[in-house]
């Protein structure tokens, strides 16, 4: 689990850095420009750390599945050689999402000086302002999403299925409680990665305003990164009584 949760944290740190940054360099030199090249890669980025997010939080329902349903074969289940291959197969989906989204918008023409009402290269945006027809990039795109993101959503809902069952199982409440605290942190960042994702892409088809749909991007690229560690630290005694005196003296 820890060693999931590490590179969890690395994914976050490199999905908020391809944003964050140039937003920043932005707002202090007032200069809001971005090359076709730099935008292209910016978006790579963001889809490769985005999906291995999304694909590593599938991996680590997996490993819950696993802890709850079948504990005396955990050891042995997930051993280090099954851990370092879901890494290393989560990574090469991520990275084939970010090659065919890249390929995608690269296909793209745009006129000159054209302006991205967002604080980053989002891809609706760019095939909001294409000159040609983007009917076929659209539908590809919503492909990948479903690929993409639509495989993972319905591993995770499997596993938890199968963990809710196992669950209600347990005679004893306290066997109950202590069977789902080990999934609690996961299960409230899947919902915020998720809920928040889901947010940004309804807020951008039903709203028309660009602004709503930036600040609800900050949501998911900036403030939900930066909760994971803090919902998985909770997990520790010792960061619950700091946070608890610290409540105590507030009060």
């Amino acid at each position: 689990m820890y060693l999931f949760l590490s590179i969890l944290s690395l994914a976050d740190i490199g999905f908020t850095s391809t944003t964050v940054p140039k937003m920043i360099v932005n707002i202090e030199t007032h200069n809001r420009v971005i090359s076709h090249m730099g935008c292209l890669i910016q978006l790579s980025f963001l889809n490769l750390f985005g999906c291995l997010d999304s694909v590593l939080l599938t991996v680590m329902a997996y490993d819950r599945f696993v802890a709850i349903c079948y504990p005396l074969h955990y050891p042995v289940i997930m051993n280090p050689r099954l851990c370092s291959l879901l890494i290393l197969v989560s990574f090469l989906i991520s990275l084939l999402d970010s090659q065919l989204h890249c390929f995608m918008m690269s296909q793209l023409t745009f006129c000159r000086n054209v302006e991205i009402p967002h604080f980053f290269c989002d891809p609706p945006q760019l095939l909001k302002l294409s000159c040609n027809d983007t009917s076929t990039n659209k539908i590809f795109m919503y492909f990948l999403g479903a690929i993409f993101g639509g495989i993972p959503v319905s591993g995770i809902l499997f596993s938890y299925t199968r963990i809710v069952s196992s669950i209600l199982r347990v005679p004893s409440a306290g066997g109950k409680y202590k069977a789902f605290s080990t999934c609690g942190s996961h299960l409230s960042v899947v919902c915020l990665f998720y809920g928040t994702g889901l947010g940004v892409y309804l807020s951008s088809t039903v709203s028309r305003s660009p602004g709503k749909g930036a600040m609800a991007s900050v949501m998911y690229a900036v403030v939900v990164p930066m909760l994971n560690p803090f919902i998985y630290s909770l997990r520790n005694r010792d960061i619950k009584r700091a946070l608890q005196r610290l409540l105590n003296r507030t009060t």
